[in-house]
């Protein structure tokens, strides 16, 4: 069952990287208490991804504070290390809090996970942006394909109510 607006994130664990190395960190902890945009992407460094869908999102981080979020967050089904490159690579770094769901765990909970084995890509999550409040789904853009971008951009996002 795909998750939709009005139900609340399922417990899941993502490894983010901290001052001391990786570490884990939960639904709960990420989502509790604030207001965080969020996106996910099939793969870092994957052409849409990175040079259509996070740029975005780096662009327009001011405007989401303005509009209220407290935190932007991105996920996506690659290891810590590279997310972790990935934002020093896009200027995403102190900007935008990556969630590296390796496994794919959370993407199947949502629902929100793809195949992608034919392309050598094995499951992924699927393309989309949420604004999440205190663990709740407010708005939710999920894209039809993976190399489509525009309903879960930043500037789709940032022109819902939230």
């Amino acid at each position: 069952m795909t998750i939709k607006v009005g139900d609340r994130l399922p417990d899941a664990t993502f490894t983010v990287m901290g001052p001391e190395g990786p570490k884990q960190a939960t639904t709960g902890e990420v989502f509790g208490g604030r207001k965080v945009a969020l996106f996910a992407v099939p793969g870092a460094y994957t052409p849409t991804c990175h040079k259509q869908h996070m740029p975005g999102f780096v662009a327009n981080a001011p405007e989401f504070k303005n509009k209220g979020i407290d935190m932007i967050a991105c996920t996506a089904v690659n290891d810590v290390f590279v997310l972790t490159q990935w934002a020093k690579d896009t200027g995403a770094e102190g900007k935008i809090t990556m969630l590296a769901d390796g496994s794919a765990d959370f993407a199947r909970k949502l629902g929100l996970d793809i195949d992608l084995s034919a392309r050598g890509l094995g499951v992924r999550s699927k393309r989309y942006s949420m604004v999440v409040d205190d663990g709740i789904v407010t708005v939710l853009n999920v894209e039809d394909a993976p190399p489509q971008h525009d309903k879960s951009s930043a500037a789709s996002l940032l022109a819902c109510r939230f």
